[in-house]
């Protein structure tokens, strides 16, 4: 499949009913998605997977496509329910597992793909228990971030390395009243961590 087919499979895809403000709930768009993906795919790190904070699913239902085995996780249940009922329309097999980050353990995670809440509401843990989580589950990881942020990357995730930043426009689609704009981009740091 080419990264284009990719893009246009994941743009069907159902997202947040009710965003939570508070988790950060922004659908990754296709873009980004097919991105971080061909990415891993280039790097042959799409066998086993898991999206930690997987939302509707579109970062597990994309790497199950590119052949991967492919878990999401995802605390709430409405996201969840959206991310099976898109795995279903596209014919992706994705175990999809509801839990909270910071307490679940898996085994047998060769990759985690992932864009967490970047810590930018008051409100929310931030990345910070996405990345330990991360770290502590499989040897490779890719996960978005706010741009700028690769310092704090760097210093959190030692004694594992970042391996390549790749900096993307992000548009993000209006999911909140508050938004005054139907698409603001922004951009992001795509982080491929080696551990």
């Amino acid at each position: 499949m080419k990264k284009k087919q990719l893009e246009m499979i994941l743009e069907r895809l159902e997202g947040f009913g009710r965003p939570s403000f508070q988790r950060e709930q922004y659908a990754t768009p296709a873009t980004v998605a097919a991105e971080m993906l061909f990415l891993a795919a280039m790097h042959d790190d799409l066998e086993t997977v898991c999206d930690l904070g997987c939302g509707t699913g579109i970062l597990a239902i994309g790497a199950a496509l590119l052949g991967a085995r492919a878990v999401g996780v995802e605390i709430d249940r409405e996201a969840l329910a959206a991310a099976r009922r898109n795995a279903a329309l596209v014919g992706a097999d994705v175990d999809f597992i509801q839990g909270d980050v910071s307490r679940i353990s898996l085994r047998g995670i060769d990759t985690v793909i992932m864009n967490p809440p970047f810590g930018a509401q008051k409100a929310s843990a931030g990345d910070r228990a996405f990345l330990s989580r991360a770290i502590k589950t499989a040897r490779t990881v890719y996960s978005l971030h706010n741009r700028g942020s690769e310092r704090f990357i760097r210093a959190f995730v030692q004694p594992c390395t970042v391996q390549e930043v790749h900096r993307l426009a992000c548009p993000l689609k209006r999911s909140f009243e508050f938004h005054s704009r139907s698409v603001k981009t922004i951009e992001v740091e795509l982080y491929r961590i080696s551990c």
